[in-house]
């Protein structure tokens, strides 16, 4: 082999060498990055307010939330009703279009439901999606709208959850198609629609309509089915209410923007009389999904549902 021969050999292998090196440092970068988008992102315990928790306070949070129609254990196949409502053993399921969910176990109970978490636990399950073990929560959770609730509210629903009875049993594991079957990947997701600040920002708002909108777009969560949601599952925030397909089920969830006739042609005192007794003004009754929102709504005080009717009411049009 010739002197030529051997440099070149000597310089291939350099390249070769320098490739390699430069293959490992971009193959590293990308997976700081990918751990970086994917991380969770919880609260600390100092994040936490200084508020001693109310059960009493925290039983309105329970229905404004809907805790029990998500998480009551099913009699005989069918929806809990009265005070079964109030046995959290989780077992629904739901079918979705990215696959089966499980509702889990969120009585009391210290192994199969949340009897052992502590008030930190519980506010980052709420309002970060994030497991006591770090994991990250699926949306099928509503933490994209808890987060915006107030905490002290949050702190207060633990509180009257701790005071129900205790229930043995744990849900199956979720069924999901990929790529949603990777639970790290929610981190990025979150990062895109995981946010706090308020959907409907409106400075003229007078009390009543700024009550209605902490709860309709934070505990009552009710854009989670009403707000049509792009091929990601995030919700299409410009089209705020405005009705979207039955994720779990036939059909279409109305739209209750001031463009959708059960908003624009009803006045505030018909919605709020609609969301205690389930009556429209039509005398029409509450029908689906609807049904179980309706008698939790009709568990809160008169002022609050007068508050989500005027804060209806306020919306912008849509185009």
């Amino acid at each position: 082999m010739g002197p030529f021969s051997a440099l070149a050999r000597i310089a291939t292998t350099a390249i070769g060498l320098k490739k390699t090196k430069l293959f490992v440092v971009f193959f590293a970068a990308l997976l700081l990055v990918a751990a970086w988008l994917t991380k969770t992102d919880p609260l600390a315990a100092e994040d936490l307010p200084p508020h001693l928790p109310d059960a009493a306070a925290g039983e309105r949070i329970f229905w404004a939330a809907g805790c029990a129609s998500c998480h009551a254990t099913p009699v005989d196949g069918s929806r809990a009703k009265g005070d079964d409502k109030l046995n959290l053993g989780g077992g629904m399921q739901l079918d979705t279009p990215f696959g089966l969910f499980y509702v889990p176990n969120i009585s009391p109970h210290a192994k199969d439901g949340i009897g052992n978490w502590s008030m930190l636990d519980f506010v980052n399950a709420m309002q970060r999606g994030v497991s006591p073990d770090g994991r990250h929560y699926y949306p099928s959770f509503p933490y994209t709208s808890y987060i915006r609730m107030e905490t002290a509210d949050v702190m207060d629903l633990k509180a009257f959850l701790d005071t129900l009875e205790s229930t043995a049993g744990r849900s199956v594991d979720h069924e999901l198609r990929f790529p949603y079957s990777i639970r790290r990947g929610i981190g990025a997701w979150k990062r895109l629609y995981l946010d706090a600040d308020a959907i409907i920002e409106n400075a003229a708002a007078d009390a009543k309509v700024e009550a209605g909108r902490k709860l309709v777009e934070g505990a009552a969560h009710c854009g989670e089915c009403h707000t049509p949601r792009n091929r990601f599952g995030g919700m299409v925030k410009s089209q705020w209410l405005a009705g979207a397909p039955n994720l779990d089920g036939e059909g279409s969830i109305p739209d209750i923007s001031p463009s959708g006739k059960n908003v624009a042609d009803w006045s505030a005192g018909d919605i709020a009389y609609y969301l205690e007794s389930g009556f429209t003004p039509e005398f029409d009754t509450a029908g689906g999904s609807m049904v179980a929102v309706q008698e939790n709504m009709a568990r809160l005080t008169a002022d609050d549902r007068s508050a989500i009717a005027a804060y209806l009411k306020s919306l912008p049009h849509q185009n």
